[in-house]
């Protein structure tokens, strides 16, 4: 299967980035009686802003110069609490907007883990678990300010830039054009930088990922890194990844950090406009002391919002690659999904039909890979069936298409005649019980871990359920028995132990159809005659899959499978097989052989 590691940058699709916008904005609409909050205190701050510079004018041209001080303190004092009211609202705008947008970025987070979840096999077999933390953690955190800002910066910025234009071109449209004539010039300008800013920023994103994803790699395999006293080698990784990760990160900024100078040149040439043109061209009574004044306070309120909207885009581009890797994963739908005329599947009493089934993985890919090839069988209900072969034969493939955890390109699957196609997933996993080699143990108590198989047991169908598989004694010595805190994967109980308790979490749901992968392979042999009586007890009565390749322990099969060359080689009971001395005669031998 084609895999993305931590050495390759992830490829992903061009986007839109207005359709991203605006799919980014959309989640404000769940919040609109804040919203409406924050823009009516928007609204008012934003009027008191465009005013002041007219009570500078005023109070210069009527009151200073004609000596009216009690004029002058009124107007003073009307001022101070207009500004007053205005440091309230802002503060109340942006506590208001802090609350909203970290509401957002829960739902956002909450959706895209809830969409993960249901995501088929090949997206997680296709790219490493640090690359998919990377987007649920950084990249959403990554929007938290765009969305902050779109409200309160885009939205009262604009409206000022508007608003302080308007009044510029209706009190003196000569100075209003000379303040503003190099606007243009920056709006390119702008454009122009923006276009390679946001491609360094993708990039940034990417190289981000990879070195999220090397060091959970290396985190989860310490102990073989320790083990092989390869530091060396992980330590030179590191330090290449984290390299071009630096580089990333000083090649996107060095363009953004063009946004600011630029700015400030066009700010600093269109200050000096006004004051050419105002002083030197037109000059006094064309242009009062007062007006001239107003004008220097409109184009710093002209310019200020103009470089605060210039961050926020350059926010935008620097954070519009992470709202990409967000929406990118929202938008890979599941390869396994229920059809529209689905049914539930109601309980089954256990047969299982394969149908003329083929299977490839990585169809229509440079990796395709065929492992099934035209196969045919019946299970009846209640049988225990041993799949043994070499490794890559097929037979974990088998049992996965049971679950459906892939979909098979020809041929149909059955359980008790119902085409797995034409079922409800969750009906047909709740009937099945899976047990692996490599079981994961959570972080939590024993009773948490063996309960994770049927939420709702009782404390009885629980004690039971460890008691089928030998696993109550040793929980029961434990400190606090099923109490008893675990670490992330078991840490600190012995491989049997983590498999009992895995054992126990599969017997609790009491499945119809059961399916051990693999999974007394890692148990001493001591601990496996303890569980082979357990299993025994859940085999009764329930159709069974076993995959082993210890063939011993499936020597009370119904039946065995021998899976080679994309099929069924050959099949029967373990004397019928060892009678024939075909290709499971031959595997019983060698490893009869190798044991001696």
């Amino acid at each position: 299967m084609a895999v993305n590691s931590f050495r390759e940058d992830e490829q992903m699709k061009s986007t839109d980035k207005k359709k991203i916008i605006r799919r980014l904005l959309s989640y404000l609409r769940k919040h609109v009686a804040g919203i409406i909050i924050v823009l009516a205190a928007m609204a008012i701050t934003v009027a008191i802003s465009l005013v002041n510079p007219l009570i500078i004018e005023d109070a210069i041209d009527n009151y200073i110069g004609k000596n009216d001080w009690n004029g002058l303190l009124r107007i003073g004092a009307f001022t101070v609490a207009l500004n007053v009211l205005f440091i309230i609202l802002v503060k109340v705008r942006m506590y208001v907007m802090s609350l909203i947008s970290n509401k957002i970025l829960l739902d956002i987070r909450q959706e895209l883990y809830e969409h993960i979840q249901k995501l088929s096999f090949s997206f997680f077999d296709s790219r490493p678990t640090g690359k998919i933390l990377a987007r649920i953690i950084g990249d959403v955190n990554s929007l938290k300010e765009v969305l902050s800002n779109a409200v309160t910066t885009l939205i009262p910025d604009f409206l000022t830039v508007i608003g302080v234009a308007v009044i510029m071109l209706i009190k003196d449209w000569k100075l209003a054009i000379a303040s503003l004539c190099t606007l243009p010039v920056m709006i390119v300008a702008v454009f122009l930088i923006e276009n390679v800013a946001h491609k360094k920023w993708q990039i940034f994103r990417k190289k981000a990922s990879n070195l999220n994803a090397y060091v959970h790699e290396d985190i989860a395999g310490i102990r073989v890194v320790q083990s092989f006293h390869a530091e060396d080698e992980t330590r030179a990784q590191f330090l290449k990844l984290t390299s071009e990760h630096q580089k990333s990160f000083e090649d996107a900024c060095r363009y953004s950090d063009m946004f600011y100078p630029t700015i400030d040149l066009c700010w600093g040439v269109g200050t000096m406009m006004l004051y050419l043109v105002g002083v030197k061209w037109l000059g006094y009574p064309m242009v009062s002391l007062g007006t001239l004044v107003a004008f220097g306070t409109y184009i710093n309120m002209f310019w200020n919002p103009i470089m605060n909207l210039s961050n926020f885009y350059n926010q935008l581009i620097t954070n519009i690659s992470a709202a990409e890797r967000v929406f990118d994963i929202m938008d890979t739908r599941p390869d396994i999904t229920d059809a529209a005329d689905v049914e539930e599947l109601p309980d089954v009493e256990g047969s299982v039909e394969f149908s003329h089934v083929s299977f490839t993985y990585d169809e229509g890919t440079a990796q395709e890979t065929r492992v099934l090839d035209d196969v045919s069988f019946q299970v009846q209900p209640g049988e225990t069936i041993a799949l043994v072969g070499p490794t890559g034969a097929g037979k974990t493939t088998i049992v996965n298409l049971i679950s459906r955890f892939y979909d098979i390109q020809s041929g149909t699957i059955s359980i008790d005649g119902h085409d797995l196609t034409k079922v409800e997933i969750d009906s047909l996993r709740r009937q099945m019980g899976v047990m692996t080699q490599d079981n994961f143990i959570f972080h939590g108590t024993i009773r948490d871990n063996i309960l994770y198989g049927k939420l709702d047991a009782t404390e009885e169908e629980m004690i039971a359920a460890a008691k089928a598989v030998n696993a109550h004694d040793f929980i029961m010595k434990m400190e606090k028995g099923y109490d008893t805190e675990l670490q992330e994967r078991g840490a600190g109980l012995s491989i049997g132990q983590r498999q009992l308790i895995a054992f126990a979490r599969t017997m609790i749901a009491m499945p119809k159809i059961l399916i051990l992968d693999e999974a007394t392979s890692s148990i001493d042999t001591h601990t496996e005659i303890l569980v082979q009586k357990g299993i025994e007890a859940l085999l009764a009565g329930r159709t069974s899959f076993v995959i082993a390749h210890r063939l011993s322990t499936i020597q009370n099969a119904d039946r065995i499978f021998v899976i080679n060359h994309g099929g069924i080689e050959e099949q029967g009971t373990p004397d019928e097989l060892m009678a024939k001395k075909g290709a499971y005669y031959k595997l019983y031998m060698a490893q009869f052989l190798a044991i001696q």
